[in-house]
């Protein structure tokens, strides 16, 4: 039989999901609603054979992903007084959060900070020029975070990792 079983179509959705995810920010600093959150309904629901997270966690992590970030949003805009942070973006963390618990965030979060300091430097020696308005999209690097970050939370817990 050649038909994908639910745990392969899970994994081919969340893969097209965030490579297309991860363009879009990358050219165009945008994250539409109409593929983010779809990601969320299918982590709620196909993630349970995709990645055999608990339903209570994937539910915490997506409430978790988004509500961090639009914490840290709403702190920077109170702070500096302008945007520095799109709601796209506390989106798709919550959609991440929804695929691969709750556990996974910090490390995705983590592995997308750091991925996105390394391009930012490289770019930064290249053109010697430090402009205080740059805009990084950090939806792309929590894109190819996403995986990874939870590779490691499974390697360094022990946590069933599925058939990722």
């Amino acid at each position: 039989m050649l038909a994908p079983t639910l745990e392969g179509a899970g994994w081919a959705m969340l893969g097209w999901g965030l490579l297309t995810l991860a363009v879009l920010d990358w050219r165009h600093f945008w994250l539409p609603d109409a593929i983010t959150l779809p990601l969320v309904f299918l982590g709620l629901t196909l993630g349970m054979w995709t990645t055999d997270i608990a339903l209570v966690d994937r539910v915490i992590g997506a409430a978790a992903g988004y509500g961090a970030l639009v914490a840290i949003s709403l702190g920077y805009k109170a702070w500096r007084g302008r945007e520095g942070l799109g709601l796209g973006d506390a989106k798709l963390l919550g959609a991440i959060g929804a695929w691969f618990g709750w556990q996974a965030l910090p490390f995705v979060l983590l592995m997308a900070s750091l991925t996105a300091l390394v391009v930012v430097g490289v770019s930064l020696m290249r053109t010697r020029n430090l402009d205080p308005a740059m805009r990084i999209p950090l939806g792309t690097f929590l894109c190819i975070a996403a995986v990874p970050g939870w590779w490691a939370l499974n390697a360094l817990t022990g946590m069933n990792a599925g058939a990722g």
